[in-house]
């Protein structure tokens, strides 16, 4: 299998290492041309992803950010020809998939939207490595959710990666559950480490703290982009969250240790229920 890289960061770098260590052709582009020859250089990469090589592969990953997602298909849509399956890998998906479905069209070349779930706090090429979609979900939001040849196709093309599912869904609930399940998140544990008590946490935090600022050391450009395209979603959570941060303020203000209980209670179970 020949497969083409858009992007070698963290994700796009994982994608070539997990495929060149499962005996594929990776060819790929990078805007900074000293992270594609170090690729290169190492082995990770095989070759320049370019008008040559693009119509010659069998998958092309875009791995970049959404909007620059967007431009690299209507650029390359003349290029693509009919043989690679074209996924872009982006953490939102409403924009980027009409933009990728409205390129295939015109150009006549086959996409299908992707959002690999699986990552770290770090970012870059030195950072990726083979086994990072191993076990992970892969979302894919296909034009139409009823072509089972097509999806099974798909799955067959991402099988080296080593993913543990693959969900299908629309763009519209991907970009509503992601809100939730990670931009929030995100949001959440770069907010929590502002207080000015964390710069005298040292010597008395352990897991509770590590695991709730993780992300905090996130991508400020990336995240950035991801949240203000998935704004509406994302400030319905926050004022979810806001809500329920208030009632737990106002039972401490109130001396209310029944209420603190009750709301304790419901958010275990809560937690129970939707994680087993």
């Amino acid at each position: 299998m020949r497969v083409g890289i858009v992007g070698l960061g963290l994700i796009g770098g994982s994608f070539a290492k997990a495929y060149r260590k499962a005996g594929h052709t990776v060819a790929a582009f990078d805007t900074n041309e000293a992270i594609l020859q170090f690729a290169k250089i190492s082995g990770d990469v095989s070759e320049d992803l370019n008008d040559e090589t693009i119509p010659q592969c069998d998958l092309i990953l875009i791995c970049t950010y959404p909007q620059a997602a967007v431009r690299y298909m209507e650029e390359k849509g003349p290029v693509f020809g009919t043989r690679p399956v074209v996924i872009d890998c982006c953490g939102t998906k409403g924009n980027v998939v009409d933009s990728g479905f409205a390129a295939a069209e015109k150009y006549g070349f086959t996409y299908i939207g992707g959002h690999p779930m699986a990552g770290t706090q770090f970012s870059g090429f030195k950072y990726a490595k083979p086994d990072m979609f191993e076990g992970a979900p892969m979302v894919l939001v296909p034009k139409k959710n009823d072509d089972i040849t097509f999806l099974d196709r798909v799955k067959t093309l991402l099988q080296p990666a080593g993913f543990g599912s693959i969900t299908v869904t629309t763009a519209e609930t991907h970009d509503k559950v992601i809100a939730f399940s990670s931009q929030l998140a995100h949001v959440v544990s770069n907010a929590y480490v502002k207080s000015p008590t964390a710069q005298i946490h040292t010597g008395m935090s352990a897991g509770s703290y590590r695991d709730l600022t993780r992300v905090a050391w996130l991508n400020p450009e990336m995240w950035t982009q991801l949240f203000f395209d998935n704004k509406d979603n994302l400030m319905r959570e926050i004022d979810t969250l806001m809500q329920n941060m208030q009632a737990y303020r106002d039972a401490l203000a109130a001396d209310d240790r029944e209420t603190m209980k009750r709301l304790l209670d419901e958010g275990r179970r809560r937690k129970e229920e939707v994680d087993g």
